[in-house]
Parts: C-alpha cells; structure tokens; sequence
C-alpha cells in the first residue's frame, strides 16, 4: 500500500477504506524487505505499530483527528526522540539514547504523526554524500552505485524509496536540499529561525536548522505549518507568525512572478544533464507566465571558502563536549584524564569530524582568528545584503541545486575540496540564513535524477513551495 501524498492517505484513514495500523505495517514490512540498502539505523517497530493502534482507537472514539493524523515518518538521527538512539551516525554516540523530545517532535507526535525510525546520516551532519557514516553509505535509490547525498541521504532515500511519506532531516550548507535533488524529492530548509532548534544536535549553530523532505510540495507546506514557530527552548527561533502555508502556496501565481536567474549558478563548468534539466523547467516557468530575469551575484565564488571556515569553527566549539566524561564512548585504554579525552575522541570520531574540528580549531586560534573567522564573517555580512538587494528585484532566485548529478559511491572520498564543491550552489542561501528549496527538475540523459533549487527572501516558503508545486505540476503535465 503506497501513497503519492498524505492528503491522498488522510482520505482514506478517514473515511475507513484503511487504519494507520495497515499503513504502518505496510511501510514496517518494505523496510524490512529494504536492509540492503542501509536506509534506517533505528527501525521502531513495536513502537509505531502501538502508535498507530492507539491513534485507530482515537478516531474510533470520534474524536477529533490532528492534523497529520496517522503520517508515517522517518526522522534523521540528529533529532531527539524519548528513549530512543541517538547517534548521529558516530561511534561516539553509538550507545547514546535520547532524554527528552525535540521540540518539532513534541509538535508533530501533538497532530497525530507517527515515526517509523531513525535513518542514516553523514556523521553528525558533516558530508555531502551519505558516506561518512559509521553504519556505512546508503545507496541512490535511482542508481545504487552512486550516492544519494548528504548529509540527509537517509532521510532523502526513505522518502523516494517509499520508506516513508515524509521525512526530517537537518540542513547546514544544502544538507536537506542536495540529497533532495540526487533523489528525486522535495527538500525544504526554511528561513533561519523558523523551526526551534531544540532536541538537533549542533553542528553549526548559526546555520543549523531542521528541514522537510517529501514527495510533493503539499506535503512540506503540512508539515512545515505544524513545526514552524516560536520556542521558548531555543532563543533563536523567531517570533514571526506562521501563516498557512497551504493557502499562501495554492493562492500563488506566476503570472508576472519574477523570477531571478544568477549568471553564477550556471558555470562553463555545469553538467550539461543538470543544464538542461533545469533549462527546462525554467522554459516551463516562463510559459506559465513568469518572468526570468538574469541577476548577478558577484562574490559567489567565496562561498565554500566563507562556509566551511565558519561552520568548522562552530563545530570545534559544539564538538567539544564528546569527550568520554560525561555521555557516549569512552575509550578502555586511557590511563588518566588527557588519555581519556584524546583517545575516546581519536577512536569515537571518524575522519571527516577529524579533519573539521582540527580545521575549525586551527581558524579560531590566537594567530588566525582575525585573517580567517573574522573575515568569513564580514563575507558573511555581504553575502546577506547581496541576497537581500536581489530580492529586493525579483520574487525567487532559480537554479540548479547541484553542479552535477550524483556522483559514484567513493569517487569523491579521496578529494575533500572536490566533495565540498557538491554544496556550491546551496551554501549561499544558508549563510544568508534566508529558506530554499529544492524540487524536483526531471531526469539527466542517464535517467539520473536533477533539483532545482528555488530561493526566497526571509519567511517567504509559502511563495517558494507554490512555484515548487508549479514545477512539479507542469513536468507530469
């Protein structure tokens, strides 16, 4: 029993044609039947199924159903969930169970969703190919040779492999977005702010923020609606109201909508399957009535260079607290309290922490911080008003979510630089901290799939997610 949308699920739960325990048995059965492809850590079998027994009763009982009764979702292993793992893929954490909710958990579990698991993950969020896991890579589910991006690739991979009909994930530099485009799925990573950090463990505090994967762009809109808002667990989470976001993203038109096309997004050095993907969903934009309009945005090439200085800093400071004293793996060889931290860190991280926290430590020290951090901050500052000024111009920026379309599994593993490059275009939207999407743009020449990403102005997914909904309208038309 599979479902293209929750709406197309929600209909039948309520008018009786199924039970959430059908459903959940059905999605717990294709899970099982899916090992191989090392999409789930954490599979909550008992858990989902008593769930969704209880949420039946409830409708039974005629009481009111929430508004994402009976949804079956999977949820990256960053995010908090009561008694269950929490490892973010990291022998660090491999034995770590969760205390408490987070808080866009507590929002969801309140409107009836259910969670079938937790899935797989680069190492606390730190990849751009699912690969740096210590569970192992997970598969492209359109190419099992190549992989499905990261650092959500189990999020993304769950939701195109008919795992799950939505999924949480955690964007930091595209981590929603790029393994939304390598697998065919909607991925939305929303203004910074707008859903509370509480319950995701950190990585880049400044850029963190937990993001929605799905089939369609009704569905982000749902559930975006219910996590959205203001915390009082996490400071930085923001006092705009929530508007419906269905509404906003139905009532869009395009006709007149400009739309902003970046001279930068489109290198010489551009997959030409990605090109012309996105070219034509473009074309089909400006059919509809949009206006493409070719915008510059001069200092995209320090991107990368401004991102990964800022967020390796953040993350030696988040990073610090695994440390084999207080929680997680502790090494058996330490003989005193240095040899504890130092091996328990040695042994817990894989090489790609490693290699960031000594990186983010080294741009923090007494004799660097003013020529690299500082500096990444005051092209942070640009970054921001350039987007702001474009915006200022047109409605959405469009263009490819990734320069190429996924790559072979380990082709990228001995070239850190070249792996970090998969985040070219995705980076820009979250130094600015202002929300993207990617959608769905068709299929390479190799039948491989292509995003394209979509970028608004601050609290603006409403808009984003209804020309989404275009695109997608107009590629099955």
């Amino acid at each position: 029993m599979q479902f293209s949308s929750y709406q197309n699920l929600r209909k039948r739960l309520l008018q009786r044609e199924t039970t959430c325990e059908a459903v959940v048995r059905g999605y717990l059965e294709r899970i099982r039947d899916s090992h191989d492809k090392n999409i789930y850590i954490t599979v909550f079998s008992d858990r989902a199924l008593n769930r969704a027994k209880d949420l039946d009763r409830k409708l039974e009982e005629g009481a009111e159903p929430g508004k994402l009764f009976g949804l079956p979702m999977a949820i990256k292993d960053n995010i908090s969930i009561e008694n269950a793992p929490l490892t973010c893929a990291s022998g660090i954490l491999a034995n770590y169970t969760a205390v408490y909710n987070a808080t866009a958990v507590e929002r969801l579990l309140a409107e009836d969703a259910i969670f079938l698991g937790k899935v797989n993950m680069d190492e606390f969020a730190m990849g751009s190919s699912n690969e740096n896991s210590s569970f192992g890579p997970v598969p492209n589910p359109y190419d099992a040779s190549r992989v499905p991006g990261g650092s959500s690739g189990g999020s993304a991979a769950a939701v195109a492999s008919d795992l799950a009909l939505v999924a949480l994930g955690s964007d930091t530099g595209g981590s929603v977005r790029q393994p939304a485009g390598f697998c065919n799925v909607v991925g939305l990573k929303p203004t910074y702010g707008r859903i509370s950090r509480y319950g995701l463990v950190a990585f880049g505090s400044s850029f963190d923020q937990i993001g929605v994967l799905s089939k369609n762009c009704d569905d982000a809109a749902l559930v975006l609606g219910v996590i959205a808002g203001r915390d009082a667990a996490d400071t930085t989470s923001s006092h705009h109201a929530v508007p419906d976001y269905v509404s906003e993203m139905q009532a869009l038109s395009l006709r007149g909508l400009k739309i902003g096309i970046p001279k930068e997004y489109f290198p010489d050095t551009l997959d030409s399957g990605v090109a012309s993907a996105v070219d034509k969903c473009l074309d089909g934009l400006r059919s509809a009535g949009a206006e493409l309009k070719e915008i510059t945005l001069p200092e995209s090439d320090y991107a990368i260079a401004a991102y990964y200085i800022l967020t390796t800093a953040e993350a030696s400071s988040n990073l610090a607290r695994f440390d084999g004293a207080r929680y997680g793996y502790r090494s058996k060889d330490a003989e005193d309290l240095s040899s504890m931290y130092i091996n328990s860190r040695t042994e817990g991280f894989g090489s790609e922490v490693k290699r960031r926290i000594m990186l983010g430590t080294y741009v923090l020290s007494a004799g660097y911080y003013d020529t690299y951090y500082k500096k990444a901050q005051q092209v942070r500052r640009v970054f921001l008003n350039r987007y702001k000024d474009a915006l200022k111009e047109v409605d959405v920026i469009a263009g490819p979510t990734s320069p190429f379309p996924p790559f072979g599994i380990g082709d990228k593993m001995d070239d850190p630089l070249e792996m970090y490059l998969a985040d070219v275009f995705t980076v820009p939207a979250s130094i600015a901290g202002i929300p993207a999407v990617s959608v769905p743009a068709g299929f390479d020449d190799s039948g491989l799939p292509v995003g394209l990403q979509l970028i608004g102005d601050f609290f603006e997914e409403g808009k984003l997610l209804g020309v989404g909904m275009a695109v997608q309208k107009a590629l099955h038309e």
